[in-house]
């Protein structure tokens, strides 16, 4: 849907910034691809094609990220009620009803697994906005979460840009890392399960 690289050229990290804001925090930015943003950004910062430093991506991106779910729990907070009657173009209840079960699942959990998957990282903090989780709560959980998101695919995607000969199995490696990275999540989730179920 988007052409991640020609888009990046031209709205550098500004962009990327953007995009984890708007992904979120914003229902109606749902679809916007943050995670391949700031993996690319976080090659070409390590190939000199982006002239930032890692530590300004990761701490620029959780800032982004933290600042989103705030927006999204406000936005859930104040207007809950009307998002779960609307239905337009840009927004579907089912997103909205899936991260509620998500949540009712998971719990705490959500909030930090949830900045990982990408329909969650959306709705999941108006889900929390809209059942009054307790702020700081919320921050805390949305914090480790970022933490853990951003972190882990922008040293991924600068190590990928440290191996030049990685370069043609991008996307290979793109679909490797997301595994790994979510795994040792789902692998927790089925524990929790199993320790509640017990």
């Amino acid at each position: 849907m988007f052409d991640t690289e020609a888009l990046l050229q031209y709205g550098g990290l500004l962009l990327v910034l953007l995009t984890i804001y708007g992904q979120t925090g914003l229902f109606f930015c749902f679809f916007l691809p943050s995670g391949a943003f700031l993996f690319l950004a976080a090659v070409w910062i390590a190939n000199g094609q982006l002239d930032h430093s890692l530590w300004t991506l990761c701490s620029l991106g959780i800032l982004a990220s933290v600042l989103g779910c705030i927006t999204g729990y406000l936005i859930g907070y104040n207007a809950g009620p009307l998002l779960y009657r609307s239905e337009s173009r840009f927004f579907r209840k089912q997103h909205l009803t899936a991260a509620k079960d998500f949540y009712d699942r998971y719990g705490a959990l959500a909030l930090i697994i949830g900045v990982f998957l990408p329909l969650t990282r959306t709705f999941g903090p108006i889900v929390a906005g809209i059942i009054r989780v307790r702020f700081g709560r919320l921050l805390l959980h949305t914090f480790l979460g970022s933490v853990g998101w951003i972190v882990s695919f922008a040293i991924s995607g600068y190590l990928i840009g440290s191996m030049p000969f990685l370069r043609p199995y991008l996307n290979y490696v793109v679909i490797a890392i997301i595994a790994c990275v979510t795994a040792p999540m789902v692998v927790k989730m089925v524990r929790h399960l199993r320790g509640k179920t017990a």
